[in-house]
């Protein structure tokens, strides 16, 4: 069977590359690939590789003749196979421009690795050779509209989703010639297998009841069931949403923001043993455990004026901080911190520190769901599961 194989001329890709000539490098690639895959068509219409002997041969070879092909980037000049009976045609100068649609797909995968506008129409500028809209840029961004879509719509009943991780993050977007704040929520799902799924997001105003009610009202629409447990921070709004629409649902609070919050009220010197007992009756195996360690810790503190406020917090965040001790201990690392939210939240704002300030909520959404769905897939295409039995 024939086979693609391309010989780079390096000495021009590097000269290309350290002159940061992006029109050379280009057109020498595609010199490259032209050229190559020219010579695949003609090993297959002869139906014989070079110095091949077989009774198949139809035809012989018979050099090259070379000829311009004009291009996005310019024009390139090829070499031409050439056969000794002259039927030999390549399809090349007739299809070339499927090789736009690989360009057009480059560019979106730059924009969902956290190019912005700018850049991307200059890397344009530079490849094409003149000067492209800004209209252009965001039509090709468009095309990924339909799959944002079918994923945010998409049916929820294939699975009870047992815990349900939610959290919202601010991005900044330009709304009537103003800039201003837009919350990301985000709600992350288990399901029977213990795998992670992202079961919605949402671009909207600052977190409200309202807001939140709405997004899981969504969720419901879509087949989302009842989950056994909530995880999240303690927002109001979103703990009287979840109480709202989530009805019967045990709401467990996040330790890591938990702890943090008591800690910020302790005193700066000399706590650290008492900070050590305070994560320790946090991850304690049972809720009686962590009940008799909070006794003895305030029993031992009480007196303490240092640690009123400490001691204030812990007792009115308790029962939440440790419901999931209901849960098998063997998921308790997982259903106790933030470790998983957290990861999403920094792959989103790495890519969204890039952008800065988003032109609409269209183009956020487009940016921060490309995210979502490719972490989705793969840890649906990841053997491993989330919760570990």
């Amino acid at each position: 069977m024939a086979q693609l194989n391309i010989t780079l001329n390096l000495e021009e890709l590097t000269e290309a590359v350290m002159n940061s000539d992006m029109n050379a490098m280009m057109k020498s690639l595609a010199v490259t690939v032209f050229n190559a895959y020219m010579e695949v068509e003609r090993d297959r219409y002869i139906k014989a590789e070079n110095y091949e002997r077989t009774s198949e041969r139809k035809d012989q070879r018979n050099g090259y003749y070379e000829r311009d092909l004009m291009l996005n980037i310019g024009s390139i000049n090829l070499k031409v196979p050439r056969t000794r009976s002259g039927e030999f045609k390549t399809d090349v100068f007739n299809s070339y421009q499927r090789m736009d649609k690989a360009f057009v797909l480059g560019m979106i995968e730059m924009v969902i690795m956290g190019v912005s506008t700018r850049k991307v129409t200059k890397i344009v500028e530079q490849l094409c050779g003149e000067n492209v809209s800004k209209s252009f840029v965001s039509d090709i961004m468009q095309e990924l509209d339909p799959q944002i879509e079918a994923f945010k719509q998409r049916s929820l009943s294939h699975s009870k989703f047992r815990y349900l991780y939610v959290d919202a993050m601010y991005i900044k977007v330009r709304e009537d010639n103003r800039v201003v704040s837009k919350a990301v929520y985000i709600a992350q799902g288990v399901n029977d297998i213990n795998k992670r799924e992202i079961v919605g997001f949402m671009v909207s105003e600052e977190e409200t009841e309202a807001a939140w009610s709405r997004f899981f009202l969504d969720l419901r629409s879509r087949g989302l069931q009842t989950p056994t447990m909530v995880i999240s921070d303690a927002h109001a709004g979103l703990k009287k949403a979840i109480r709202k629409v989530f009805v019967g649902t045990i709401w467990q609070r996040y330790t890591f923001h938990f702890i943090r919050n008591i800690i910020d009220v302790m005193p700066k010197k000399n706590s650290k043993e008492e900070r050590k007992i305070l994560r320790k009756i946090l991850q304690a195996p049972t809720q009686q455990h962590a009940r008799e360690l909070k006794q003895a810790y305030e029993s031992q503190l009480k007196d303490n004026p240092k640690y009123t406020e400490a001691l204030k917090i812990l007792d009115n965040g308790f029962e939440d901080a440790i419901q999931y001790m209901l849960e098998p201990e063997a998921f308790h690392v997982s259903l106790r911190t933030t470790n998983s939210v957290e990861r999403l939240n920094r792959e989103i704002r790495r890519r969204d520190r890039v952008i800065g300030i988003y032109p609409n909520i269209a183009s956020a959404e487009r940016l921060i769901g490309s995210i979502l769905i490719d972490f989705h897939e793969n840890w649906e295409n990841n053997a491993r599961t989330f919760l570990q039995v």
